[in-house]
């Protein structure tokens, strides 16, 4: 789960962070009276779950109350659009203007999950404000990661790493040291996945402050945080994504054309192949689980056949703890109580195999049995 800059900053602050001094505003008629009282230069930044903003218009720097507020007038309610958030992007609702600072320095910091070693690693880079993809690819040599063990936790020589890395002594290593520290704390107090400061400062006062902030949530682990569950905002989600998930259903929207319908994670993403293999593009991901009923297979088709660009749908399903009858007459009762137009694929092996093609086959529905998947490859390519 992500949550918005100003809410991590809000976590930074209970850990002692030091980040500069902010207001947020949800309404038009509210932004002179946040103004009001701040020292310029103030910085306003959109508040939404996908990163470029700057680049997309999403921040802008005042100098005076009036630049202020006519650049707050101008971002919130806009329809942003960067690079995370596709064509369509994304309605400002919310708003931060936070405190200007005059800055010397700025650094990269981010600490994340590496799945490959399991572990934590946390990279630094002198190259603050930038993306951290265009410092990898052009200079390499200016990123710093080390590897921490959770179990073992933070170790000085790693601390001292970072240090020589971003080449920082005296007062400014120490506070350096401090804030890397916290913000490890944070990580695993939280369950994240991901913190991200760009950029962390070092002010003309010789103070570091982090003027961004960027995390996420294990959401797996939400059960021990419900100061995060109340930070969840789901005007950013999907609609459909967010009607899966109120059913318990794993499900990712894509751009194709031919919606799918499987048990098993390792099965969605091999079907999800197949469906490309066959000169179609998936219309998404939906992984029922191992123990879906009739009503989750319901809800699945409604969700699917939501999805305007969707014209035919794949089913996909090994039986095991799901046998195929049981699934069978939940997909002819969905489909005769959702008036199902679209021709369907459908693909089964496992318990009650035979029982449960008879079922489909009897039904009366455009209902088209699968034999095997490459018999699913060439029904799914004349859709």
């Amino acid at each position: 789960m992500k949550i918005y800059e100003y809410q991590a900053k809000q976590l930074f602050r209970r850990t002692g962070i030091s980040v500069p001094e902010g207001k947020t505003c949800t309404t038009p008629d509210k932004i002179a009276s946040c103004i009001k009282g701040m020292k310029m230069p103030i910085a306003i930044k959109a508040q939404i779950l996908a990163g470029g903003r700057g680049k997309g218009g999403g921040v802008a720097l005042a100098k005076s109350s009036s630049e202020a507020q006519k650049a707050a007038e101008s971002i919130l309610g806009m329809q942003l659009v960067t690079r995370q958030t596709g064509k369509e992007g994304t309605a400002v609702q919310t708003i931060l203007l936070e405190q200007g600072v005059e800055i010397e320095k700025e650094f990269y910091l981010s600490m994340l999950i590496d799945r490959d070693r399991c572990d934590i690693v946390i990279i630094a880079s002198q190259d603050g404000g930038m993306d951290i993809e265009t410092v990898a690819r052009e200079t390499p040599g200016r990123i710093h990661k080390v590897h921490v063990n959770p179990l073992l936790g933070l170790q000085a020589y790693q601390l001292r790493e970072l240090l020589f890395g971003l080449d920082l002594s005296g007062e400014t290593a120490k506070s350096f040291t401090d804030i890397v520290r916290k913000l490890f704390g944070l990580f695993l107090q939280y369950d994240a996945s991901l913190i991200e400061i760009n950029p962390l400062v070092i002010t003309v006062g010789k103070r570091i402050m982090a003027l961004d902030a960027k995390m996420d949530i294990d959401s797996n682990a939400l059960f021990r945080h419900p100061d995060i569950v109340n930070m969840h905002d789901s005007s950013e989600e999907d609609e459909l994504e967010a009607a899966a998930a109120s059913h318990n259903l794993n499900y990712i929207r894509l751009d194709g054309t031919v919606g799918s319908m499987v048990n098993g994670a390792g099965l969605a993403m091999a079907t999800m192949d197949l469906i490309k293999q066959a000169g179609v593009e998936p219309a998404n991901f939906l992984d029922v689980g191992g123990g879906a009923s009739a009503e989750m297979v319901e809800n699945g088709f409604r969700i699917i056949m939501s999805d305007p660009n969707v014209r035919g749908i794949f089913i996909n399903i090994f039986g095991g703890i799901l046998r195929c009858d049981v699934l069978a007459e939940g997909v002819v009762m969905a489909a005769k109580k959702l008036e199902l137009n679209l021709p369907v694929v459908v693909r089964m092996e496992g318990t009650n195999v035979e029982k449960g093609r008879q079922i489909l086959a009897q039904s009366g529905l455009a209902l088209t049995n699968a034999t095997n998947l490459k018999h699913a490859a060439e029904l799914l390519a004349a859709i």
